[in-house]
């Protein structure tokens, strides 16, 4: 039942494009079926070894880590207050400058390989873990930390017991946020002085007036992000059964 519920609109979506493109003769907007026609013809051959693999090469180095870089320097801004006033107005700065803005400047630091692309990654998606893992060590329960205190439990087993314990749920909503942010900039790196990958690919498509074909790396590219946003709730609840369980008992209270 469940599955009926997530599933409906999408189909309900893709059932209004098919008929509404049903008798479609413009040349830029193809009907459904067409794309769908050529869809594994473009996509299910070589170009999965050339174009899918490595775009999926390179967000996923890029995201992890942006992951670690974002957990690790969130802890130790998060547990001290004179490194997080020192830093804070730098972080600002460097936020609020657009990732796809930095693709020129990387390519003249990095060249245009897949350094560049994944440094384009890491620096949309370090932001909303570093500030979710800021707050999140900010907001660790004081009684819980003065008990720490109290039993002598310090350093590392303090750090994973405690800290990241608590921080876990912020950590994990701004790694959600930071999956989707990837996808985006993974293909705008792509788009840039590349030879391989899916924003490539369905740029090549586009200046050489395959329009079906472009459209079809569309609909690629939104079915990768659905599948990695599955995976990601699975991993959610597998790390965070803890959180949900104690969230689902203060609600029985």
């Amino acid at each position: 039942m469940r599955a009926v519920k997530i599933l409906l609109l999408p189909l309900l979506l893709l059932a209004g494009w098919w008929v509404s493109s049903a008798g479609s003769t413009d040349f830029y907007r193809p009907p459904l079926r067409e794309i769908l026609a050529v869809f594994p013809e473009t996509w299910i051959g070589p170009r999965i070894v050339d174009d899918v693999l490595p775009s999926l090469a390179r967000l996923a180095v890029g995201y992890l880590v942006a992951l670690v870089a974002g957990v690790g320097l969130g802890v130790v801004i998060g547990q001290h207050a004179r490194v997080r006033a020192t830093v804070e107005p730098v972080l600002e700065f460097v936020r609020a400058i657009p990732p796809p803005v930095l693709v020129p400047i990387l390519i003249l630091v990095a060249g245009i390989g897949d350094l560049m692309k994944v440094l384009v990654i890491v620096s949309g998606c370090l932001w909303p873990v570093l500030l979710n893992t800021v707050e999140g060590v900010r907001a660790v329960d004081g009684v819980l930390s003065d008990t720490c205190q109290t039993y002598r439990i310090r350093g590392s087993r303090r750090l994973t017991h405690l800290v990241l314990r608590s921080a876990s749920p912020q950590i994990v909503t701004g790694a959600r946020q930071a999956l989707s942010i990837g996808i985006i900039l993974m293909v705008i790196s792509e788009m840039f002085a590349a030879q391989s990958g899916l924003g490539f690919t369905v740029v090549q498509f586009q200046r050489g007036f395959q329009v079906p074909e472009m459209y079809s790396g569309v609909l690629l590219l939104g079915l990768i992000g659905v599948l990695l946003a599955l995976l990601f709730r699975v991993f959610e609840r597998w790390s965070l059964a803890w959180y949900h369980g104690q969230r689902a008992a203060e609600r029985e209270w």
